[in-house]
Parts: structure tokens; sequence; C-alpha cells
């Protein structure tokens, strides 16, 4: 069954010549291939302004850029992030684009007096990967993966994303040609089976 999937690219540098934005066109191209809908957001390419309250985040409208990414995740059912661990997270540009896309009325709405919310973007699973110089290992078991837990936990799955399933890719600047041939073919495989 053909799906429709959001690749947010987040890696900061608009160049594409990073070997994240490599796995995203090998996802790409194996999506397109099995017949998916694809459609990818570059947020180092968008221009947006951080937020600075939380009246920004409920009540400010957002810029056409925004607008734009809330559109094509708001009609996905599979959503996949690219992006590269900085300093042990993601990089500010993406959490800053997720703070301006996951907003109230969007993301999520306020049931009663904003004492709880209702998740709005429940039916769209995701997948989260994430490239790194360390050992991936080491991000996951000596760390516990700590950051990408809280994205799944604290972002995704608090606006009703879920499953969220994750590909971690450590070693990405000391690795051969082969490691990485690996990694961009099961990327395919991933975009072909729409997970």
């Amino acid at each position: 069954m053909a799906r429709q999937i959001a690749i947010i690219q987040g890696h900061p540098d608009p160049s594409g010549k990073h070997f994240g934005h490599a796995l995203a066109a090998a996802y790409k191209k194996g999506a397109e291939d099995a017949g998916h809908e694809v459609n990818t957001i570059e947020v180092a390419r968008l221009e947006f302004p951080l937020l600075h309250s939380k009246a920004d985040w409920e009540k400010a409208d957002p810029p056409e850029s925004i607008k734009k990414a809330q559109k094509i995740v708001g009609r996905a059912n599979h959503l996949v992030l690219f992006y590269p661990l900085w300093l042990g997270t993601m990089p500010a540009v993406l959490k800053g684009f997720l703070e301006q896309v996951l907003r109230p009325d969007f993301a999520i709405s306020s049931l009663e007096e904003g004492l709880t919310w209702k998740k709005q973007l429940g039916g769209i699973s995701a997948r989260v990967v994430v490239t790194m110089g360390m050992p991936a290992l080491v991000y996951r078991w000596y760390f516990h993966a700590h950051s990408l837990k809280s994205l799944e936990k604290n972002i995704l799955k608090f606006c009703g994303i879920s499953p969220v399933k994750e590909s971690l890719i450590g070693m990405v600047e000391q690795e051969d040609d082969s490691y990485r041939s690996k990694w961009l073919g099961k990327m395919e495989a991933l975009g072909r089976d729409g997970k």
C-alpha cells in the first residue's frame, strides 16, 4: 500500500554534501521506486525565526515556510527525520524548526482550560535516522541515547506520532565505502517498505 512520506532533512548545512543527505536520497529513491509519494523538507534552506516565548509558540502566526512544512507533515502518514548528532543532540536549527511546526492547533490542542493536551498527529508513524562520529553502541548504551529518547517521547509521541523507529549510524567520518554502501542500501530498502 502506497504511503505519503515526509522526509525532514535536519542537517544544518544546506550544501547537501554530507552522508546524511546521501542517506535521505537513498531512502527517497527506494520509496519513490516502490510507488510511495515523498515530499522533502530541507530545514537548513528554510527561513524562520526562533521562538522566544510561550505566547509566540501558542498564538503567533507561523511564517509561510512553516505553514508549507505543516501542510507536508499534515498530509503524511510517515515521517523520516535525518540529522547528525551535535553536542549530544539534534542541531539547533532542527529543534527550532520542530518548535515552529509542532504548535498548538496543529500538533496538539488543549482539552480543558489547558489542563491536558489532545494529540493531533495520530495515525503518523516515524523513523529517526541519526548519524554520529562515535560508535552507535556507545551512544545507545553509554549515553543511553538520551536526546533521541527525548525526541521520541517528549516531541513526537507527545503529538501522537507513533510508532517511532530509529536507525543509529555511527563512525560516519572514519568508515570505508563498503560501510557507507551497506547503510545506503538499508535506507533504500526502508524507503521501499515505507518504514
